[in-house]
This record gives C-alpha cells, structure tokens and sequence, in this order.
C-alpha cells in the first residue's frame, strides 16, 4: 500500500523532501542566537520613522571656558553678590524682593565667569556661537534691557527652531547684523558688564540661554499691552530656556544632545488645560511635541516644565473641558517636588488651591494669542 501511495503523491512529497534537506543543511550553517532573530523578526511591527528634519545640532562653548561640568568652582561660574554659586546656574537658584516680600527668582541661563582680564579688570574673553545659525536679534543699547547688550541666534533642530542667547556683552562683533548666518565657533562678542540694573565689573560675565519661542505673533500681543516696542519677537517675555548644563555640563561630553529627548525626559511640574479653539503656534512651529490628532476641541492640555516649556499638548478630553467649568485656564496635577522653589510662579496656591498667577497669566496669553 505505501508503494501505490508513494506513486501517487510522489510528484508533491519528492520536492519537499528536497526542500527540506536544502533548508535542514542552512539552518546548521546558522547560530542558535541567528535563528532567534529570523523568528523574531516576523513577529516585529514597523515603527513610523519621525518626519524628516535638519540633522542634531552640532554645539562648541561658547567660551574659552571647557570646565562646565564643574558647578562648585567661581572660576567657571559668576554668582550674584550673595557669593553662593547656586546663583549663578540654571532654575530657581536665587531670591528677591517682590511687592516688598523676599521670595524664589528663576534664573533662566548660565552665568560664565571671566577667564581674563586686562589692567583695569575688564574681560577679554571672546564670546563665540555655540552652534551654525543665523541672528535673530541683536541689541546694542546697554541700559534698555537687563541683558544689557545682546544677541540672540536661531538654529534648525529637528524639533523646531531653537534660541541662543548671549548676554551683557562689552560689544557686539562689528559687522553683524540681523539675519545673516554664523557658523560654529564665530566669535561674536566680548564678555562684558552692560545691563539695565547696573552690574558691577568685578561681576562681569556671559550670561548664556538656550531654549524655546513661545509665539512667533509675540509682537502683535505686545502691541497691545501698550508698552513700548523694544526687543521685537525675542523680548525675554517671549523665551523660555532650558538648562544649558544639559548640552555643556559633562566633563566628557562630545556635545552631541537631542532637545527632543531631553524634553520627553523631563518630569512635568504641573498639567494644565487651557481654553483655545485653535492649536497654539507654540505647537505648528514644535509639532513632535503635539500629540495625537489635530486639535478640534474647546480647550488644550500642556505639561509644562518648571520653567514654562510646553513638554507635551494634546487636546482636552470632555471630561477636562466639564473640570475647567467658565475658567479660561484649569489646573489638572502639580508635582510639587519638581515645581520647587517656584521662582517662576506660573501657579500659585490660593485658598488651598493652585491656579495661573500674574506671571502665568502672561504666559497663557502670549502661548494664546
């Protein structure tokens, strides 16, 4: 009987007998760990590639000054008068008098110390983009801002346009003018003294940014504030920086750093909805921080860092937008551990309750408007 059967299917069974020796014979040739993968690999679903962009930002220092790593010592970093060093780095690292009250201040960059000085004490360091770029803005009045004189640079990273900016300046490198390029490591400037307040020699430092532009219609909002148009789009009201320690603040670093992961890696300190029938340009102009569809609802979500940066938005769920009520604005969670301090004051308790304080409500506005 096998004999008749094996007549009979003999034109399917012989070629996969054939197949089958060529595939046993390929599969010794391959390691255990190989054929894992070829298993595994059939099981594995693509993932969406992020939309195509500029390549990382590739950063220099913007100083002479390569030990920025160590955070403890006044020949890399200028304080205030206090003398604590905390004074001079990022976050709410100093306080001041508001309404007649000493309360937390958030110090929004990185105050470099002078590396050298002529007879009279006056820096000679030269200041140098830190990154290619293009000018965005440069004020060369000393006494109409406390930056004092400065110059803020634009750079293509992949998740949007960021800022650069290089404060209280001796000068400006003549010759520069808004809207022309800049290549790493130009020098740009010189260490200086000049702010609006008044800013001892003794003191005199680079005080760095790097971050974020709220709105790119800042302008028309401010107009209608009635205040004098100084500053254009990149007024400090505008920015939003995050700590720069985090692109030049490891002793071994090759400055290789992706704001995106950055962001996504910060813990929020608080998550707030915001009323707005429209996506806020914040979003269109940083859109891998948007998540989700496209917003058609009532109101926003954001989670926002201790500083203001947006880290995420999404659109509010009804649920939110019933919690939010007649308000314009609604705080959904606040992780008081990462807020700290508060030298932003973003939000504030107020009868037990947090909600936007005066700075916040300038905030919303200029992220709205």
């Amino acid at each position: 009987m096998w004999w008749a059967f094996l007549k009979r299917h003999a034109w399917w069974i012989i070629p996969l007998l054939i197949a089958d020796y060529y595939l046993f014979r390929w599969l010794l040739t391959r390691s255990p760990h190989e054929v894992e993968e070829t298993a595994d690999a059939a099981l594995v679903v693509p993932v969406p590639e992020e939309p195509a962009g500029p390549p990382p930002i590739q950063y220099t220092y913007p100083t002479d000054q390569r030990d920025l790593w160590n955070t403890e010592s006044t020949e890399v970093f200028q304080p205030t008068a206090s003398g604590r060093i905390e004074s001079a780095l990022y976050g709410s690292t100093r306080t001041r008098s508001f309404g007649g009250r000493l309360l937390p201040a958030f110090h929004m960059g990185i105050d470099i110390a002078a590396m050298q000085r002529d007879r009279r004490g006056r820096p000679l360091d030269q200041i140098y983009a830190v990154a290619d770029g293009r000018v965005g803005y440069i004020n060369r009045v000393a006494g109409n801002s406390n930056y004092g004189i400065y110059i803020v640079l634009l750079h293509d990273d992949p998740v949007g346009e960021i800022y650069t900016l290089y404060a209280h300046l001796a000068r400006v490198e003549p010759g520069l003018s808004e809207g022309q390029n800049v290549q790493r490591g130009q020098v740009i400037g010189v260490m200086g003294n000049t702010a609006s307040t008044g800013l001892p020699m003794v003191r005199a430092h680079l005080h760095l940014e790097v971050g974020v532009v709220k709105n790119q219609r800042f302008l028309s909002w401010y107009r209608t504030q009635d205040l004098p148009v100084v500053h254009g789009t990149y007024h400090g009201f505008n920015l939003t920086g995050i700590d720069p320690l985090a692109i030049f603040g490891e002793r071994d670093s090759d400055l290789q750093f992706s704001l995106l992961k950055y962001l996504q890696a910060l813990s929020p300190a608080f998550t707030i909805a915001l009323r707005s029938d429209k996506t806020p340009d914040y979003f269109t102009r940083y859109p891998l921080l948007w998540q989700g569809p496209p917003h058609r609802g009532e109101a926003v979500v954001l989670t926002v860092s201790e500083a203001g940066v947006p880290l995420i938005g999404r659109t509010a769920t009804a649920e939110e937008v019933r919690a939010m009520g007649r308000h314009r604005a609604h705080v959904l969670s606040v992780d008081e551990a990462v807020l700290g301090r508060n030298g932003r004051r973003h939000i504030v308790r107020r009868g037990g309750a947090w909600t936007l304080g005066t700075a916040g409500e300038r905030w919303m506005n200029i992220l709205l408007y």
